[in-house]
């Protein structure tokens, strides 16, 4: 594509004047657009499709080196961290074989603003709220789907088809990354497109309001223009204000998903009694097979995460206990033991996104791998949980 060929939308709003460029997220002739545009005319604020943390990641990838991985296990985050990089190591993949990194046309907008000293707007919605209301519009079944699609990635070697490359030139970065693990596409149009073309439409609108720009360019994905334009031009526009509060509200969490964990756990402490009820020595079993099954596998999942010795033993000892407990998750404790055991080094936290792009990596830096520690115990002692309660079942009712 040649760079006169970028699609541009012009849209006035009152006494300012907005330039919407499409760009391709792996075109380097899009990068080279913006570089002209910015050149030849004389804006006063440039906005990128961003959000602060998609931002920070870009201009600053050794962000990474400061996240607290304590924090991140303690407070539940680790499925999320997760998540992104794998996002981070399919993206990785697409900037090895083009040659390009993925949002090079928005570091040459930023760069160039910057050499301007042109305000930079950043107008996307934040990444974390765009996946959890994603994951709202899905079932449960699509969201594991989702998710186990972006592990599956860690294990692949294909290289990116040339359809994939094409709707990444044509689409929305996040929308075709998505879209590669999961079936059905419409399930995501909503919050990856629909929702962000009003949310970005607003934010331009917020700021041209806030701070009276008179000459904007709009760095978005080619995907989202004919949307973002459409909204701007409504006519009365909706309160940006509102709007913005609206698309960042997150989804209302189901109750009944709550009531599980509570009631397997009523159910096995019933089983014991049951079984001490018939005779000490069945009740004893039943303990010993809730014991055993649920630590075993607990200490499975941490050995295959390649966890330290003494992180298995404790993923043994803890799994049957804190799945007697819904507040706190058997990769708690076996995340923070790996922590402790191998705390990682500055270089494992600058070497992150890079490890985490090929399957390896993983289990080699000391950040990534105590993350699969935390993930694997965690779905081997779910399992376990289950296993040992037919088992449990078996022995009271065989």
């Amino acid at each position: 594509m040649h760079a006169s060929e970028e699609p541009r939308i012009d849209v006035r709003l009152g006494d300012s004047e907005l330039t919407l460029l499409g760009t391709a997220h792996v075109s380097r002739a899009s990068a080279d657009k913006v570089r002209e545009l910015l050149q030849g005319s004389d804006y006063d604020a440039v906005a990128v499709e961003l959000c602060p943390s998609r931002h920070q990641a870009l201009m600053e990838p050794d962000a990474l080196a400061r996240m607290d991985l304590f924090s991140v296990i303690r407070q539940g985050r680790v499925y999320m961290v997760v998540a992104s990089l794998a996002l981070v190591a399919y993206q990785q993949r697409l900037a090895d074989q083009l040659g390009i990194e993925p949002g090079a046309e928005q570091r040459a907008a930023i760069l160039a603003a910057r050499e301007r000293r042109l305000p930079v707007l950043l107008v996307d919605r934040e990444i974390g709220i765009t996946m959890k209301r994603t994951a709202g519009n899905l079932s449960w079944w699509k969201r594991f789907g989702l998710f186990s699609g972006l592990l599956a990635t860690l294990f692949s070697r294909e290289k990116v088809t040339e359809e994939e490359i094409e709707c990444l030139k044509k689409g929305d970065v996040l929308e075709t990354t998505f879209a590669e693990f999961a079936e059905d596409r419409r399930g995501l149009y909503v919050s990856l497109i629909d929702e962000r073309d009003r949310y970005m439409a607003a934010r331009l609108r917020q700021e041209i309001a806030g701070k009276r720009h008179e000459k904007v360019l709009a760095v978005l994905g080619a995907g989202h223009l004919e949307g973002v334009a459409g909204h701007l031009r409504e006519v009365p526009g909706r309160d940006p204000w509102a709007e913005i509060v609206e698309l960042d509200r997150l989804p209302s969490p189901r109750r009944w998903p709550k009531f599980i964990p509570w009631l397997v756990i009523l159910l096995v402490l019933g089983g014991f009694g049951y079984g001490f009820y018939q005779s000490p020595v069945l009740g004893l079993r039943v303990v010993l097979d809730w014991v055993f099954i649920n630590g075993s596998l607990s200490a499975l999942g941490a050995a295959v995460a390649a966890g330290h010795p003494l992180t298995v033993i404790v993923a043994f000892l803890a799994a049957p206990l804190t799945s007697l407990n819904p507040t706190i998750g058997a990769g708690m404790v076996t995340g923070a033991a790996e922590l402790y055991l191998r705390r990682p080094s500055i270089g494992d936290f600058g070497r992150l996104r890079r490890d985490t792009a090929t399957l390896k990596g993983w289990w080699h830096n000391r950040v990534s791998r105590t993350l699969l520690v935390f993930l694997f115990s965690t779905l081997g002692s779910a399992i376990g949980t289950y296993v040992a309660g037919f088992r449990i079942f078996e022995r009271l009712f065989a």
